[in-house]
């Protein structure tokens, strides 16, 4: 799934796209379950084991999902919830493993931002593992604050939490 050409669009998904959208996300959280030595018996909730009835619960239930296209490929994907208060959560960012470290992430995120302030809100707030200090440096890089963390007893991480306020 490398770069195929320079035409780059972010639209939102419809139904019919799910199981690709699924795709990209699972292929790039992988990375991540990898890094962290995470399982489907150890924290069988992480993203990178989704089951496309999740993501088509959160399609049903209102989230704002967005593909990343070069052409007519999917190869990027962002959902956002309105959690009240002017306050969106920024779910299952995800960029190809082979797409990445192009910009596309930041493309991504530039995006989420307008749309969040677009619908009307002014926060976005993000989960993380705290552990993962090289996303946690890549979302401060692109404006997010550290707001806290969580130790939760089912979960083989610290769980991290970040905002991004407009001005």
């Amino acid at each position: 799934m490398s770069k195929k050409s320079d035409k780059f669009t972010i639209k939102p998904i419809t139904e019919a796209q799910l199981p690709k959208c699924l795709e990209v996300i699972q292929k790039s959280f992988t990375t991540v379950a990898k890094d962290f030595g995470l399982t489907e018996q150890n924290f069988p909730k992480h993203t990178s084991f989704m089951k496309l009835e999740k993501l088509k619960y959160q399609f049903r239930n209102g989230y704002w999902m967005y593909g990343y296209y070069d052409g007519g490929i999917i190869f990027g994907f962002f959902s956002l919830n309105y959690k009240g208060n002017g306050a969106y959560e920024l779910n299952n960012l995800a960029v190809h493993p082979e797409n990445r470290h192009n910009g596309h992430g930041k493309k991504l995120i530039e995006f989420a931002k307008k749309k969040v302030v677009e619908l009307g809100g002014r926060i976005i707030e993000i989960s993380i593992i705290e552990e993962n200090k090289v996303l946690k440096n890549w979302y401060a890089e692109n404006g997010f604050i550290h707001t806290g963390t969580i130790k939760f007893s089912h979960q083989p991480f610290t769980a991290g939490y970040m905002k991004w306020e407009a001005k």
